[in-house]
């Protein structure tokens, strides 16, 4: 591991020999600019340059850090047996426990709750990795 500011830069090396160069293999896939990106901070940072800024969009915003933990308890409470009624009173939406059936059906709170739950399990399942992507 090689320290910065930021976060540390984790290298994972196959038959490391000392004084041999080292060398990236980069896929060329979705990921492709956020690696380079990842990979520029660390040459500059391993030659003793400052490896400057993280890329704008490295940084979450104040908004996605909110819909991430309403994403994370409402994936907790349904996994845990809450009906989607249930968890929209538990993240503030109150008026969810008076609607009749027929207005729920069609509410904007569960629309909300759903999407929650839905983008949730993605993320559970491996969409985590969208996170770190540059956006």
């Amino acid at each position: 591991m090689v320290a910065d500011v930021d976060g540390e830069h984790r290298l994972w090396l196959r038959d490391p020999e000392p004084g041999r160069p080292l060398a990236a293999i980069i896929p060329l896939d979705k990921d492709f600019v956020t690696r380079m990106a990842s990979l520029m901070r660390f040459h500059r940072a391993l030659f003793g340059k400052p490896p400057g800024p993280p890329p704008r969009g490295w940084r979450l915003t104040d908004y996605r850090l909110a819909r991430l933990r309403a994403m994370l308890r409402a994936l907790d409470l349904r996994q845990s047996g809450a009906t989607y009624r249930q968890i929209a009173a538990a993240l503030g939406r109150g008026e969810a426990a008076s609607l009749s059936a027929t207005e729920w059906k069609i509410s904007a709170a569960r629309s909300f709750v759903v999407r929650l739950v839905r983008d949730g399990t993605a993320i559970m399942n491996g969409d985590y990795r969208k996170l770190l992507r540059i956006r």
